[in-house]
């Protein structure tokens, strides 16, 4: 749900206020279906318990001319304080229980973030992935005399491999975030972060 929730609240804060059908499409769009597995169901689940917790709050029901009036949200001050922690958690802390969607949710809105701020998460990402690295190369040296089997060690290589291909990748990140690369928060360009709300 981590995942749905800053998708969800992060939508919102990009349109201002926004009903579910827009929050849907605008994920849609980012092919989240697939690579956060956040479904319609979810999706309006979401927009119904983050409104009941008090980080979105209801608007006038909008509508085109003709067409239904749909419920549309707004996050609240609470909503933005638990969008910044959710962004910021996900970006920083390397989680084996997530299938990389936190992650992917969280770059998803890397913009919202000043350059020094992503910067800095990102630094703490890499030390928890050098420390896991550091992990697996002694269980990789020792499992054995520590009475693992084997064979074992070949799910140990596997991880490692993974471990090692996320810090390179958190790596180029850090380097072109530095290079000034990506419109950011804190960046003058008027590209920046949130982009305008749609018209």
């Amino acid at each position: 749900m981590s995942a749905t929730r800053l998708l969800v609240l992060g939508v919102v804060q990009i349109y201002g206020q926004a009903h579910g059908y827009q929050v849907r499409q605008e994920l849609l769009s980012w092919n989240a279906d697939k690579w956060a597995n956040v479904q319609p169901g979810s999706i309006y689940h979401a927009l119904k318990k983050l409104t009941k917790e008090g980080l979105l709050e209801l608007v006038e029901p909008t509508g085109e001319p003709g067409g239904p009036d749909r419920v549309a949200y707004r996050v609240t001050a609470s909503g933005e304080a638990q969008f910044d922690r959710l962004l910021q958690t996900m970006l920083a802390e390397v989680r084996d229980d997530s299938g990389g969607t936190d992650l992917a949710a969280a770059l998803s809105f890397l913009p919202a973030l000043t350059r020094e701020r992503a910067i800095s998460l990102l630094t703490y990402r890499l030390t928890q992935l050098e420390g896991k690295k550091a992990n697996l190369d002694a269980v990789l040296l020792h499992g054995s005399d520590w009475g693992q089997p084997e064979h074992v060690n070949a799910l140990y290589r596997m991880w490692l491999s993974q471990i090692e291909a996320a810090r390179t990748w958190t790596n180029d990140l850090i380097e072109r975030l530095r290079a000034g690369e990506y419109a950011m928060a804190d960046d003058t360009d008027p590209a920046s972060y949130p982009p305008k709300s749609p018209s």
